[in-house]
């Protein structure tokens, strides 16, 4: 709850979304340099963080900012062009400015300096700023044409001070813009017991003479226009007088008249910019929820439907019409608000995938390799927690892409093929799961290779009959390469691993194609989301167990004769093909007889194929899913446990572990 209210993380959740913003426009700069609105985007950016991080306290972040701001005001005005340097140093200084504000203990000394560094020389060939806040300020000559002079007037919310406002950055910003004379307006401060040690009392009137334009002053109040009484004016000069003006002796005050004597005429001041402004800024609709709060949220739910699941299983055991009634009314509403929630936790995944593109592009340099990526599908949605998951495992499947399929520039010539390789991102709903593809078209894998590799490591028997798809799953297993060569990119078997440890997981599955000269196909197979799944309710013995329903294929009968016959063997004819199955009873070491009609229900992950024999099946479930303990967690077989409507628990079972061991049974069988 503290992070909920605490002005400075919520500051750091909403620099992070700027950042990935500023990254993104920053690429897509580097591939149209000429888009205006595209280098307004990174300036408006720039502004905001070096603003914000002033107003929050990160003096150092702003200050840092404020240079990079600099080089993107000249481009913007065409002082400078964008150059592959500049996106290159200002890419290096958005990750700085990120250290800064995320972890300013850990920025790198020298840093700082050696970036700026970099950008003066990338500048250095256009005409330099003055530089702010480097003891000068942007100020223009003290005279001459092309200045103007504004008056600006400000009175800050009285709880301004409290909610992080500084007056004084906002004058030192003015100052920077030009000639400026600030005059404080105490009136409105009360006798001191009155005084509220966080409120603002005081209104600055300022003089202005600049030569930027009046944009740049309400760049100046962006972040607190808001909350404030602000009246920017063109001050227009007086006329240059050919006599004294008399001054009539007035009757009023101090002499002064009441109705002054008219001055030369003058174009009538333009309204109030900022409640202009005000008046034209649209309505934000959305609201910004901590992820915690989601998941307290679904938890409830959660606990909701396990509650109507309990109340409908009482409800059958009467014959109360009205109680039956009653229970179906809160089941459709329970199952509202089921898929609302999780609605709520559906994210986009071209999040995930924008974040990829400097990953490309970074990589492809440093391979001396010309990769482009290119994506589709963005706006599919899946579980919030699914896509933050998802980062580690996509990035070692490109960096694998780059490194092992994408052929450098001359060998795609000499095999005609176009210079540029393409990493293909994609995403698509398919029923109750996405499918999240990466293609390439490099130079795909080489099956023989592979065999060879896995029977070098004993991981087949030499001569095993399998598919080009159950030979390609074996580059997932630990410590499996086939490259020729280790690099600091990838080549020691370790990312595959940590790619199917993490798709398992998320209960997900991969699928390997292949052409060799053409390139690799890998598709992720995910549930839409981990917190509530569709599962099969089955029993083996006395205990029930869940199997998720996307794994299913089908159910068949075990019959009397087939469970002879296949008696130390353990495997099934369906339709002319051997499918190995498991003898649940015997895995979980289940002491009672074996039931005379058992059933089995094949599951599957990818190609692979595993039957699961069990006593009974019960039928479709709509499984919570809830851990295992820490003393549970390192139990195989189990991926977590649901509780069912009568309070009991049953568990869910891991069915990608379960493959792996009913295909090594099998491969055991092919060996002996």
């Amino acid at each position: 709850m503290a992070a909920a209210t605490d002005p400075v993380e919520t500051f750091r959740i909403e620099a992070r979304e700027l950042f990935e913003q500023l990254e993104t426009t920053l690429l897509d700069i580097e591939a149209s340099p000429a888009d205006k609105d595209l280098i307004d985007t990174a300036f408006r950016a720039l502004h905001t963080i070096k603003g914000s991080g002033a107003m929050f306290g990160f003096d150092a972040a702003s200050a840092f900012t404020h240079h990079v701001e600099n080089a993107f005001d000249m481009v913007r005005k065409g002082q400078a062009a964008v150059t592959r340097d500049l996106v290159e140093v200002a890419l290096a200084a958005k990750d700085h400015m990120r250290t800064l504000i995320e972890e300013p203990d850990a920025a790198e000394p020298g840093r700082t300096e050696a970036i700026l560094a970099r950008l003066a020389a990338v500048m250095g060939a256009a005409p330099h700023p003055a530089v702010p806040g480097a003891g000068g300020g942007a100020a223009g000559p003290a005279g001459g044409a092309g200045r103007t002079t504004f008056r600006i007037t400000f009175t800050l919310a009285r709880h301004a001070l409290g909610m992080g406002a500084n007056p004084l950055l906002l004058l030192r910003e003015l100052r920077d813009l030009g000639d400026c004379t600030v005059i404080p307006d105490t009136a409105a401060i009360p006798p001191l017991d009155a005084i509220d040690p966080c409120g603002s009392y005081l209104t600055w009137e300022c003089r202005l003479t600049t030569s930027r334009p009046a944009s740049c002053i309400d760049e100046v109040f962006m972040f607190v226009v808001d909350d404030m009484d602000l009246t920017v004016e063109t001050v227009v000069p007086e006329p240059e007088r050919t006599e004294p003006v008399p001054v009539a002796a007035g009757d009023g005050p101090c002499g002064l008249s009441p109705h002054p004597a008219p001055a030369a005429p003058a174009e009538p001041a333009p309204p109030p910019r900022a409640d202009a402004e005000k008046a034209a800024r649209r309505e934000d609709t959305g609201i910004r929820v901590q992820a915690e709060r989601l998941d307290e949220l679904m938890d409830q739910v959660g606990e909701l439907v396990i509650a109507q699941a309990r109340l409908r299983q009482l409800a059958s055991s009467g014959q109360d019409l009205h109680l039956t009634a009653l229970v179906e009314e809160i089941e459709r509403l329970s199952s509202q608000l089921r898929d609302t929630t999780m609605g709520i936790r559906m994210v986009p995944i071209g999040s995930l995938f924008s974040r990829f593109r400097r990953l490309v592009r970074d990589l492809s340099q440093e391979l001396g390799k010309e990769v482009v990526l290119t994506t589709a599908g963005e706006e599919t949605e899946l579980d919030k927690t699914v896509i933050e998951r998802l980062h580690d495992p996509l990035v070692h499947l490109i960096r694998n892409s780059l490194d092992h399929g994408i052929e450098d520039p001359g060998g795609r010539a000499a095999g005609g093929k176009p210079r540029q390789g393409c990493v293909h991102l994609s995403a698509v709903h398919s029923g109750a799961q996405v499918l999240i593809t990466i293609r390439d078209d490099g130079a795909g894998i080489d099956p023989a290779r592979v065999r060879a590799k896995a029977e070098e490591n004993g991981l087949i028997p030499p001569g095993a009959d399998l598919s080009d798809g159950e030979l390609f799953q074996l580059i997932l297993q630990p410590g499996f390469s086939t490259a020729a060569r280790i690099t600091s990119v990838s080549g020691r078997g370790v990312g595959m691993d940590v790619v199917k440890r993490s798709i398992d997981a998320l209960r997900g599955t991969i699928d390997i194609a292949s052409t060799p000269g053409q390139g690799t196909v890998m598709t992720l197979r995910l549930p839409l989301t981990l917190a509530i799944i569709d599962g099969l309710l089955v029993r083996v013995g006395t205990g029930r167990y869940v199997i998720p329903l996307s794994a299913v294929e089908e159910c068949v009968e075990l019959t009397s004769a087939d469970d002879l016959r296949s008696t130390g063997r353990d495997f099934l004819n369906i339709r002319d093909e051997v499918v190995p199955f498991l003898r649940l009873k015997t895995l979980f070491n289940v002491q009672a007889p074996p039931e005379p009609f058992q059933k089995v229900v094949v599951v599957s992950a990818g190609e692979a194929r595993v039957g699961l024999a069990v006593d009974q099946i019960i039928g479709d479930y709509q499984t919570v899913i809830k851990s295992l303990s820490k003393i549970h967690s390192g139990v195989q077989s189990f991926s977590g446990a649901t509780i069912l409507g009568d309070g009991t628990v049953a568990l869910i079972l891991d069915v990608p572990r379960l493959i792996d061991f009913g295909q090594s049974c099998e491969n055991h069988r092919k060996a002996s």
